[in-house]
């Protein structure tokens, strides 16, 4: 075949709208092909029951992951996520409990008491990591490190280092109830997902979010208040992070201290696998949404073959750094 019957595939190939597609379109491709091949490889994937139980397991990290997103749209990075789940979960649960020895006096409280006080408690974390980041310009690495262990320390005094019993059926029906057949987590993570995607594609706010993470030097001198972008999203972070340790502890019956350990790493896997870049100002809610549902199919999906957890982590950090190559040669043409 001649050079000239070569041309028009090879300037496909290398081709901008190539590049177009596989950013736009590579993360749904991957994911329906990872599907598939589940799909081929044990007949119990496709089942109603197992679809349910990979949205339940996908529910909580997805939540984590969208607030992660709003953080490394940033340029930044939150380490503490797992930690103020247990957090944020043993207190919400006190305040939920019958629990004689492991509940708050005058408890068991209604149940959107239990809500708040949950938020709060990830909001003020999300703040002060926030406020470290923003005003004194530690860097997000450090400053949500010291949070990782502050947080958990924080878990570890106010539990004694016990878990939180007999919670409440209101309480519960946040990770066990169901509307119209769905599950409530996954009704909950629907939720923040359309809140989110809303947020970052319809309003300034998510338009200054870009910017400061596209060029903070930019961005300041075009009037936005970066101080107060880098303090905003940290307490979104916060914010879902109490949330998702509601919907933990809810969903297993129980306040754990140990909850949350590493939920970190998944919550970045799925931002960056979903298309994030870690040098901030490019990336996209629904492709994170997408990355966490890798996440939970590929776990799953090994489950079901008998395959150790030990390998679904060599996997998964695989799979991490695979996705920072691809970032760091679009962004740099390395």
């Amino acid at each position: 075949m001649s050079s000239i019957d070569n041309k028009p595939a090879n300037s496909w190939l290398n081709s901008d709208r190539r590049r177009l597609i596989i950013q736009e379109y590579g993360i749904f491709l991957a994911f329906l092909l990872l599907a598939v091949i589940l799909s081929l490889s044990n007949e119990y994937f496709l089942t109603p029951g197992n679809i349910s139980n990979v949205l339940l397991q996908t529910s909580i990290n997805g939540v984590l992951a969208i607030g992660m997103t709003f953080v490394i749209l940033t340029r930044g990075i939150d380490l503490s996520v797992g930690s103020v789940v247990a957090l944020a979960g043993i207190v919400s649960a006190s305040f939920a409990t019958t629990s004689a020895t492991a509940g708050i006096a005058g408890g068991p409280y209604p149940f959107y008491v239990a809500l708040t006080i949950g938020i709060l408690v990830g909001l003020a974390c999300g703040a002060l990591v926030g406020l470290i980041v923003s005003r004194f310009a530690v860097p997000a690495f450090v400053a949500t490190l010291g949070m990782l262990s502050a947080a958990r320390g924080m878990t570890l005094i106010y539990g004694g280092g016990k878990p939180v019993p007999a919670l409440t059926s209101e309480f519960r029906w946040l990770g066990t109830g169901n509307i119209l057949g769905i599950p409530m987590p996954v009704i909950l993570l629907a939720i923040v997902f359309a809140i989110s995607w809303w947020v970052l594609t319809r309003t300034r706010y998510g338009r200054y979010i870009y910017a400061v993470g596209g060029n903070p030097h930019a961005a300041k001198t075009s009037g936005i208040n970066v101080t107060r972008m880098k303090f905003s999203v940290y307490m979104i972070s916060g914010s879902l992070s109490g949330l998702a340790g509601m919907m933990l502890s809810a969903r297993t019956g129980s306040a754990l201290p140990q909850a949350g350990i590493a939920y970190e790493l998944d919550a970045i896997a799925a931002v960056v696998i979903g298309g994030t870049s870690l040098s901030g100002g490019v990336g996209r809610v629904t492709g994170t949404l997408i990355g966490a549902l890798i996440i939970g199919v590929m776990n799953n999906g090994l489950d079901l073959m008998g395959i150790q957890s030990y390998y679904q982590q060599v996997l998964k950090g695989a799979l991490i750094v695979g996705a920072v190559m691809l970032d760091q040669k679009r962004n740099h043409g390395l």
